[in-house]
C-alpha cells in the first residue's frame, strides 16, 4: 500500500519523459488521444492508495511502506512499469483486500523510482486511463485482479455550454491560486498552459481540498460535462471558503493594529500628562488606593480579599476593558463604611422632644419607638430591631424615620421600594457583566458614610415580582438580625454588616407584604387622625410650611380653628393629611396670586373665602343621614385610606321570595346578607314578622357608591338590621352606626380597623356605636379624647343587636305586609 505525498506538481507527459530530464513537459491532446487508443491488459497488480485518488494524465509522487508495496513496484518497474491503482476506502486499514478497495481506479505508468534513507521507496506514477476491477485473481505477494475499460463520454467539439464551462474552471482556477498563499504562483503556468480539456477537469480535481471519498465520486462520472460541472461546484465552496478565510484574517490583523496603535497612543498621552504634571499613572493609582487601605477599619479577611484583588489589578493592562471594571470594584471597597459606625446619642427626653415636636398625635407610635431606643441604650451591642409603620397614607410613616435618626443621632438614607421588579436592585449584579453595579442596600450605605445608619425602606408592600426575580425575597436576609451581619451583595463578592443597621419599613397593607417577610419586621400600627388632631397639624405644621414654600411669610396668610375644621370636614376624606395639605397649598397660592398683582384680599379666611377658592364642599355625604325610612342602616367599613361609613339600603316587591344584592360587592359581603336572610327567616315569630311575607315579596339590598368595590364581614349586622326594619316597617334608632359579623348561631364576632372607624363615625356625627363585645378591649386601647360624644353598645348576640337598632316607631307611610 502506497501513500501520496503529491503538492500541486506538473503534469508528466508519456512520450516526452527522461528519467535523466529535470522538466516534465504538460500533457497534450495528441499524448490524451495515444493514450485512449491503447489497449488496456486483461489483468493488472493492483496498487491501493491510502489518502488520494489518482487522475488519468495526472503526475503524482506516491511514498511506498509496505513490503507488498515495495516489491509490486520493483516488479513492475523491472517489467512493463505499468500498475493499476485504486483508492482505499479505510485508510486505517493496514493490509487492504478486495472489499476494502473501491472497483473504479486508474491505470498508472512509473515513470521514476527512488529509493529514499529512510529505507521507503518513492515512486512518481501518471495515469493513463479508467478501468474496473472485474475480478481479484491473486492477493499474494500483491493484490492482481483482472480489469476492463471504462470510456469516457465526451460532448462534441462545438458545445458552447462546455466550453462556458471549461473557461470558468480556467477562471476560477487561477483565482484559487491568486488568493491561496500556500500554492506557488507558477502554477498558473501550467492552468494557462493546459491544451487538453479532459486533463484539466482532471487536473484540477485531483488538486482540490476534497476528501477521498469525494474524489473518487469524480473520478466515476463517466460522462465529461457533468464531472466538470461538479468539478466547478466544488471549486467554488473551496474560492467561498478561501475568501471568508482570508476576510477574518484581514480583520484580525486590522484589529490587532488598531490595538497596537491605541496602546503606543495612550502610553505617549500617560507620558506627555506626566510630564506636563497632569493625569495619574496606573501606578500612582493603584499606590493611592494602597495608601487609602491602611485607613481602612476592616478585618484581616477583608484586607486579604482587597489586597488579593489590588495586586490582579496591577498585574492588568490599563487599557483593557476589566481594568476600568476592577478599579471601580476596588473604589467601592474602599468607600464602604467598613466598621465606621456615628456614635448614637440616647437622650430619650431629647428623642422624645424630637418626635412631639415634627408629629403631633401618634402618641402610642412615639412611645412604642421611646421603648426600643430605650432598649438599645441599656444593652448597646443590640442588633438593631426590624420595624414595620404600618398605615394608611399621609399619616407620617416615612418623616417619622427621618425623625428617629435626628433623635439617635445617625444618618438617614430612604429607599423606595415602590414597584421594584428586578431582584438585581437589592443584590446587586455580578461584576462580570458589563455595567454591573452594587446594590441600592450596599449602594446607600456608601452614600450615607456609616454602617449603622437609620435606613427607611419606603413602601415595603408595593414590592412587585417578574422574570427578573423576586425582590421580596431578596429582602428575607436583609430584614433578618440573625442574617444581615453577613449580608452577600453579587458585585461585592462577600459579606457586608448590616446588623447595626436600624431599618425601619414603611406599608400601607400587610395582605401583599410576603408572609416570611412580615415575621421578621415587628409591626406599629400607626393609625390616622381625628378632625382635631388635623386642625392641630394645620396649624403648626402644614399652614407654615406652604407659607416657607410659598415664599410667604407668617403674617400673609391666617387661617381660623373653625376654617381649618371646615377645610377638613368639606374638603378631604383621609385618615393622613396629605390631602389636607393640598387643599391648604391653595389657599397658599390664592394669597400669592394677589400679593403678587397687588390685589386685596382677606388675610384672616372665612368661609366666603374657602368656597371661593376651594369650591363648595364636596364631602357632605358622608354625614350621617335620617332614620325615615324602613331598611336604611348606617355601617362602619376600613378602608385603605381609612375608616368611612356605609349606607345599607334594602327594599320589598311583590314577587317569590328572590333576594337581590348589588353595589359592586365582593363575595364575603353577599354571604354576610344571605346569613342574615337566612337568620331572619328561621326567628321570624320572634321578630313578629309573618313567614308568608317572604314567599309573597322580592327583597333587593344595596349599598351606594356602586363603582366602588367593597367586601369583608364587617357590615353583617348592619344587614341584619336592614332587613329586620324592612321587614317589621320600623325605624332604625336615631344617630347609630354597627359593625360586627354575624353566624348563623345569632352571634355578632369582632372586626378589625375599629379605631378608623370611630374616627369615621365622628366625623359623620354619629352619636352611638354598637359593637361585639370582643371589640371591648380595642376601645380600651384608643384615647379618651378620641371617644368624647360617643356611647357604645356592646353586644354578643343578634337579638342583642335588633333591641337596641329597632325601635318600637313605625316609619311614616309604613307598607302593610
Amino acid at each position: 500500500m502506497a501513500k501520496s505525498k503529491f503538492k500541486m506538481l506538473d503534469s508528466l507527459s508519456l512520450q516526452d519523459f527522461d528519467e535523466n530530464s529535470e522538466l516534465i513537459p504538460l500533457m497534450t491532446p495528441e499524448d490524451e488521444a495515444e493514450i485512449n487508443n491503447e489497449v488496456l491488459p486483461e489483468a493488472l497488480p493492483i496498487l491501493p492508495l491510502r489518502n488520494t485518488v489518482l487522475f488519468p494524465g495526472v503526475v503524482i509522487p506516491i511514498t511506498a511502506g509496505r513490503d507488498t508495496s515495495i516489491k509490486l513496484i520493483n516488479d513492475a518497474n523491472k517489467g512493463s512499469k505499468v500498475i493499476g491503482v485504486v483508492a482505499q476506502k479505510d485508510e486505517s486499514v493496514e493490509d487492504p483486500t478486495k472489499k476494502d478497495i473501491y472497483k473504479t481506479g486508474t491505470v498508472a505508468r512509473i515513470l521514476k523510482v527512488l529509493k529514499m534513507p529512510d529505507g521507503n521507496t518513492t515512486v512518481i506514477i501518471q495515469g493513463k486511463k479508467r478501468f474496473q476491477i472485474d475480478e481479484v485473481i491473486a492477493e499474494k505477494p500483491y493484490l492482481n485482479a483482472t480489469i476492463k475499460d471504462v470510456p469516457e463520454e465526451k460532448p462534441a467539439p462545438d458545445n458552447e455550454e462546455f466550453g462556458a464551462i471549461i473557461d470558468s474552471i480556467k477562471d476560477m482556477a487561477l483565482q484559487i491560486i491568486t488568493d491561496s498563499p500556500n500554492i506557488p504562483t507558477e502554477a498558473s503556468f501550467a492552468i494557462k498552459n493546459i491544451e487538453s480539456n479532459s486533463f484539466l477537469v482532471n487536473f484540477v480535481s485531483s488538486n482540490m481540498n476534497l476528501s477521498v471519498k469525494d474524489k473518487q465520486e469524480l473520478l466515476e462520472v463517466n460522462d465529461l460535462k457533468n464531472r466538470a460541472l461538479k468539478t466547478l461546484k466544488y471549486m467554488n465552496l473551496e474560492l467561498q471558503k478561501l475568501e471568508l478565510k482570508n476576510d477574518i484574517q484581514s480583520k484580525v490583523q486590522s484589529d490587532l493594529n488598531q490595538q497596537q496603535r491605541e496602546y503606543f497612543l495612550h502610553q505617549q498621552m500617560k507620558q506627555i500628562q506626566e510630564e506636563l504634571g497632569g493625569g495619574v499613572s496606573s501606578g500612582e493609582e493603584i499606590e493611592d488606593m494602597r495608601a487609602r487601605a491602611k485607613d481602612k477599619q476592616w478585618d484581616d479577611k477583608v484586607a486579604e480579599h482587597f489586597n488579593k484583588e489590588l495586586a490582579k489589578m496591577q498585574r492588568m493592562n490599563p487599557q483593557v476593558a476589566e481594568y476600568s471594571i476592577q478599579r471601580n470594584y476596588l473604589d467601592l471597597f474602599l468607600d464602604l463604611p467598613w466598621n465606621e459606625f456615628s456614635e448614637d446619642q440616647f437622650d430619650l427626653k431629647r428623642a422624645k422632644d424630637i418626635l412631639d415636636r415634627d408629629h403631633y398625635g401618634l402618641d402610642d407610635v412615639k412611645r412604642r419607638i421611646i421603648e426600643y431606643l430605650a432598649v438599645l441604650k441599656l444593652r448597646n451591642d443590640m442588633k438593631s430591631p426590624i420595624l414595620c409603620l404600618y398605615g394608611p397614607p399621609g399619616v407620617g410613616k416615612t418623616s417619622l424615620g427621618k425623625s428617629i435618626a435626628e433623635a439617635l443621632g445617625r444618618e438617614y438614607v430612604r429607599m423606595s421600594l415602590g414597584g421594584l421588579r428586578d431582584e438585581a436592585e437589592i443584590r446587586g449584579h455580578r461584576k462580570t457583566y458589563i455595567g454591573a453595579m452594587p446594590g441600592r442596600i450596599l449602594q446607600s450605605l456608601k452614600k450615607a458614610g456609616t454602617s449603622n445608619p437609620v435606613f427607611v425602606l419606603d413602601e415595603i408592600d408595593k414590592l412587585s415580582n417578574s422574570h427578573q426575580g423576586d425582590p421580596s425575597s431578596a429582602m428575607l436576609e436583609v430584614l433578618d438580625p440573625e442574617q444581615n451581619s453577613e449580608f452577600y451583595d453579587n458585585f461585592l463578592e462577600m459579606g457586608f454588616d448590616l446588623s447595626k443597621v436600624m431599618f425601619i419599613a414603611t406599608s400601607n397593607s400587610l395582605n401583599t407584604i410576603q408572609p416570611a417577610l412580615r415575621d421578621r419586621m415587628e409591626i406599629i400600627n400607626v393609625t390616622g387622625y381625628t378632625i382635631e388632631e388635623k386642625v392641630e397639624i394645620a396649624k403648626r405644621h402644614l399652614l407654615p410650611k406652604q407659607l416657607s414654600e410659598h415664599g410667604l411669610d407668617e403674617k400673609a396668610l391666617k387661617i381660623a380653628k373653625p376654617q381649618l375644621e371646615r377645610i377638613v370636614e368639606g374638603y378631604t376624606r383621609e385618615s393622613g393629611v396629605r390631602g389636607l395639605e393640598k387643599q391648604l397649598a391653595k389657599m397658599v397660592r390664592y394669597a400669592a396670586k394677589n400679593i403678587a398683582m397687588e390685589e386685596d384680599y382677606n388675610v384672616k379666611v372665612d368661609n366666603e373665602d374657602i368656597i371661593e377658592v376651594l369650591g363648595a364642599p364636596r364631602l357632605e355625604r358622608d354625614k350621617y343621614e335620617n332614620n325615615h325610612v324602613a331598611g336604611v342602616v348606617t355601617g362602619l367599613a376600613w378602608t385603605r385610606v381609612g375608616g368611612d361609613i356605609l349606607f345599607i339600603e334594602s327594599i320589598l316587591s311583590k314577587g317569590k321570595g328572590n333576594l337581590t344584592i348589588t353595589g359592586n360587592l365582593g363575595k364575603v359581603m353577599k354571604e354576610s346578607a344571605t346569613i342574615a336572610m337566612e337568620y331572619i327567616k328561621a326567628n321570624a315569630d320572634n321578630f313578629g314578622i309573618d313567614a308568608e311575607v317572604f314567599e309573597k315579596y322580592n327583597v333587593h339590598i344595596h349599598v351606594p357608591e356602586g363603582a366602588t368595590p367593597k367586601d369583608g364581614p364587617s357590615a353583617g349586622v348592619t344587614m341584619l338590621t336592614s332587613l329586620v326594619s324592612l321587614f317589621t316597617q320600623r325605624k332604625v334608632k336615631k344617630s347609630l352606626a354597627m359593625t360586627g359579623e354575624i353566624t348563623l348561631r345569632g352571634k355578632v364576632l369582632p372586626v378589625g380597623g375599629i379605631k378608623e372607624k370611630i374616627l369615621a363615625a365622628k366625623r359623620a356625627k354619629i352619636k352611638e356605636i354598637l359593637l361585639s363585645k370582643e371589640n371591648k378591649r380595642d376601645i380600651d386601647e384608643i384615647k379618651p379624647e378620641y371617644l368624647t360624644g360617643l356611647t357604645f353598645h356592646y353586644v354578643s348576640d343578634m337579638s342583642e343587636v335588633l333591641d337596641i337598632a329597632i325601635t318600637n316607631q313605625k316609619v311614616k307611610n309604613a307598607k302593610k305586609l
